[in-house]
């Protein structure tokens, strides 16, 4: 990644799109990614009507289960892909790059909004808005942007433990039996601030060659005029931390936002690749074809009521690498599983052990190689191994020291 290290075209303009730009489009749709898109949509076409014509109970169940967290995450994605088009993201980016106290606090606090995203916007969010963010601070500032690029990514998975709507696994291991937001964050903070440090540290140390650079100084940006998408960001918090149910309203919700900002702004374009309806469509149909092979089947239900706290969580990492966090979080919670935080520990932290293990890991690919950068998959693992052992111990030590008892 060291070749990165002040990329003419990130500082002259040449050959590179706007910073704004950039942190509203997310990286552009390439013929390869509509083809997996469109892959994925049949594919749940598929997965659906079979659910719904061979195994009816069943199949009604699952739908139960997935439409939920689909709701909300489009609702916050529509959400975020206005905020990021009014400048809110490029200019938290700014602020972090203006920021006294040399490269490792840059890191800390770029590390610190990929947290923040992620727990009010979702880690999909986090991933395709700020990593072009990033990259593109890191350049300014004439770093490597190894560090926060890896970090944008391991962070996005750690940091969504704090909120239901930061995840979708969340969402659908809690589809049975849902909690508020308010409550959620609170039996789930000692794990998420657990995860959260051993990230940054784990990260900083294996950087810290990069990080020890000083790198350019640059000027604090103008605050923007936030727009609609500023006051959903807003709201969207208040509904996700005080309603059990929030899906409908932050759906409602964004839609309302994403028509103003269509209306006013005139720009669509943005909103349509954000939302990526087919990539989301397909997986909602996936998501109910192996609900409702989880009910017929009946053993993973039965493998998780029979696991203790550290084999939740393990089950969970490894299934998520195996066949991706999504489909892991359906199989593994068809029935409520005996330690709901402790596989959500392992779903949420574990896909950081490789990039098959979530979907944002591979949005974060896509959009750093459209951005201009080629991370490796292969050091993502190597980071990975070292990462998540560290990270799901500590979030499950935070959790049985400072919130025993259940969800």
């Amino acid at each position: 990644m060291g070749g990165h290290r002040g990329r003419p075209q990130a500082l002259s303009g040449q050959g590179a799109r706007p910073l704004s730009g950039l942190a509203a489009g997310g990286g552009e749709r390439t013929p390869a990614n509509r083809r997996f898109a469109l892959t994925i949509a049949g594919a749940g076409a598929v997965a659906l009507a079979c659910s719904l014509g061979f195994a009816a109970a069943p199949s009604h169940l699952a739908v139960s289960q997935a439409y939920p967290p689909f709701a909300l995450v489009a609702g916050l994605l529509l959400i975020g892909a206005v905020a990021a088009h009014e400048g809110l993201f490029a200019w938290l980016g700014g602020v972090a790059a203006s920021l006294p106290g040399g490269t490792p606090s840059l890191f800390v606090a770029s590390m610190a909004l990929v947290a923040l995203v992620t727990a009010v916007l979702t880690l999909d969010t986090a991933v395709v808005f700020l990593t072009p963010v990033l990259l593109h601070m890191a350049w300014r500032r004439r770093l490597d942007p190894a560090p926060f690029l890896f970090g944008c990514v391991f962070m996005s998975n750690s940091a969504s433990l704090l909120l239901p709507g930061a995840n979708l696994t969340n969402l659908l291991v809690l589809s049975e039996k849902p909690v508020p937001g308010a409550l959620f964050a609170a039996r789930m903070l000692p794990a998420w601030v657990a995860a959260v440090i051993v990230t940054i540290a784990v990260v900083a140390l294996a950087h810290r060659t990069e990080l020890g650079d000083a790198g350019n100084k640059v000027e604090r940006p103008a605050r923007p005029r936030l727009g609609p998408g500023g006051a959903a960001t807003v709201v969207a918090i208040v509904l996700v931390l005080a309603l059990q149910t929030p899906a409908l309203p932050v759906l409602g919700l964004g839609i309302v936002t994403a028509l103003i900002h269509v209306f006013r702004a005139r720009a669509g374009r943005p909103l349509v690749e954000a939302l990526n309806a087919p990539l989301l469509g397909g997986l909602f149909g996936v998501m109910v074809g192996l609900g409702t092979l989880a009910r017929l089947w009946g053993a993973p239900g039965r493998l998780m009521a029979g696991a203790n706290h550290a084999a939740s969580a393990a089950i969970g990492a490894v299934t998520s690498v195996a066949i991706n966090n999504l489909p892991a979080a359906v199989l593994l919670a068809s029935t409520p599983p005996a330690h709901p935080r402790a596989l959500l520990i392992g779903l949420d932290v574990g896909p950081n052990l490789a990039i098959t293990g979530s979907l944002s890991a591979l949005f974060w690919l896509q959009v750093a190689r459209t951005t201009g950068a080629d991370p490796s998959p292969a050091r993502y693992s190597r980071l990975g191994v070292v990462l998540t052992p560290l990270a799901v111990a500590a979030a499950l030590a935070a959790t049985a020291l400072f919130a025993p008892g259940s969800l």
